[in-house]
């Protein structure tokens, strides 16, 4: 008996190597084929961003997570998800999501000079149609960059350790990101934004990577948008 358990332990074992091993092939050019369409799109159309942040997305960064769970049978993005998740993953966005706001607003101040001062962003008739959009942000966005890619690269990519694995995953998502800021900025603009996107991009894969949470994520970049938003108008 204990002979035959240990054969089919090491059976098991086998098995699971080789699904990861095809796993880990399907992963890269899943993922490379689209970046490339998404760059583009990037260049070539030009459509409201509404439909980027919505339909857009949808197909861009929905698609490929889509592909993957379809052709692996992975199920572990799924669970960032899950339903238990839910509550303390929103109170756990509201806080993060401040800390980001406040971050940013005193690093959009010292690099653009002047001071702050109070908006009343919330009575706008604007806001919430702007937030609704930053939710479809912040879900696309997750669920590409760190409910897929970092969840593949912490399973599949162990060998690298957690500084590796979070610090790839920023610069896949700060690479996403590069094309829409060279078409909408200047050289100069540019390298703040990169230089803020790493550090945010960093902030939220290490976030993951303590909590799986994807609820904490999307909240916490929605209202990282609109704090970006609002300086930007």
């Amino acid at each position: 008996m204990p002979s035959r358990a240990k054969k089919l332990n090491k059976s098991k074992k086998s098995t699971s190597a080789v699904v990861q091993t095809a796993n880990s092939s399907i992963f890269i050019p899943i993922v490379t084929l689209f970046f490339i369409f998404w760059l583009i799109y990037r260049f070539v159309f030009h459509f409201p961003i509404w439909f980027d942040e919505t339909i857009g997305k949808a197909l861009f960064f929905g698609l490929p997570v889509w592909l993957y769970i379809t052709i692996s049978g992975d199920r572990s993005i799924a669970d960032t998800f899950s339903w238990k998740k839910f509550e303390p993953g929103i109170l756990l966005g509201l806080a993060f999501g401040g800390l980001y706001g406040f971050a940013t607003s005193l690093f959009l101040v010292m690099a653009g000079g002047g001071g702050v001062e109070p908006a009343l962003v919330f009575v706008s008739p604007a806001f919430w149609n702007e937030f609704l959009l930053a939710l479809f942000t912040g879900f696309w966005e997750t669920l590409l960059f760190f409910s897929f890619i970092q969840m593949v690269v912490m399973q599949r990519y162990r060998q690298w350790g957690f500084l590796h694995q979070v610090v790839a995953v920023a610069v896949i998502f700060v690479a996403f990101h590069v094309p829409n800021m060279i078409l909408r900025s200047d050289a100069i603009a540019v390298i703040w934004q990169i230089l803020l996107l790493s550090m945010f991009g960093l902030g939220q894969a290490l976030l993951f990577y303590r909590t799986k949470n994807s609820y904490i994520l999307i909240l916490s970049q929605a209202f990282w948008g609109l704090v970006l938003m609002t300086h930007g108008r």
